[in-house]
This record gives structure tokens, sequence and C-alpha cells, in this order.
């Protein structure tokens, strides 16, 4: 059984264009950082690595989530749910990190934050659209 997003859903394709964005420029942000000159990590400030490498390759994620929203495909919902969750145990991880004294920036709070409340928002307002054909 096939599940494929409902097509009286017109806010699909404008959720998908911004998950897109979204996810391009995640891809660009952490690869700079990660591939890119000393001064975009000089930039990066008291970052944490293994949260700039999820996010980088999350990104590749965003990116397949929001092409399958495009195309009205069912699974991209159940890739946005995994990647919410994913970034909820990130979320975890670095703040074991912070606990025991890893310095860190206060705008990842913000970013990582943002980037589990937009996918869970996602995940959960898109949900109810999916219907099995």
């Amino acid at each position: 059984m096939k599940t494929h997003l409902s097509k009286s859903a017109r806010w699909t394709k404008p959720i998908a264009v911004i998950a897109l964005i979204f996810g391009v420029l995640t891809v660009i942000s952490g690869g700079n950082v990660l591939f890119g000159p000393a001064q975009a990590r000089e930039m990066a400030g008291n970052y944490l690595p293994f949260v700039v490498w999820f996010n980088f390759l999350a990104g590749f994620a965003y990116i397949t989530a929001a092409i399958g929203l495009w195309m009205g495909k069912g699974w991209a919902v159940w890739l946005a749910g995994f990647i919410a969750a994913a970034t909820a145990v990130i979320i975890l991880g670095f703040a074991i990190a912070i606990i025991r004294g890893s310095a860190f920036e206060m705008r990842t709070v913000g970013a990582l934050a943002f980037r589990f409340l937009f996918w869970t928002l996602i995940a959960a307002a898109m949900r109810p659209r999916a219907t099995a054909q």
C-alpha cells in the first residue's frame, strides 16, 4: 500500500519550498564550518563538532524530505518525523556536553530548538493529510 499526501493539501508545496531552502542553507553553512576556511570556523565560535556534523548531514535529509513533500509522497512525513526525533537526540547530547562543561554558543541552543520545532511541526501538520492509496 503506497501512502501519498492528499492533493487538497494546499500548503504542501510552499512548505516543501521552505524546507528545501532550509536544507540547502544547512548544507552550505555546515559544510563551510567543516570544510571551509579557518575563518569560517572562527566565526562559528565555540561549536561542538558532533552538532555541526549532524546538521550538515541532516541538511541532505531536509532536502530529501522537501523533494518528497513536493512530490506528495507520504514517506516524506515519516522522514520529517525522523529528522525531528534525530534532532531531539542531538539536543540531548548537546545538553549533556554543556552540563559536562563544554563551551558553546547560545545561538546553537536557539538553532537546535528551531530545527526541532520546524520538523516537528511539518511532521504533525502533514501527518493528518497522509492517506493510503
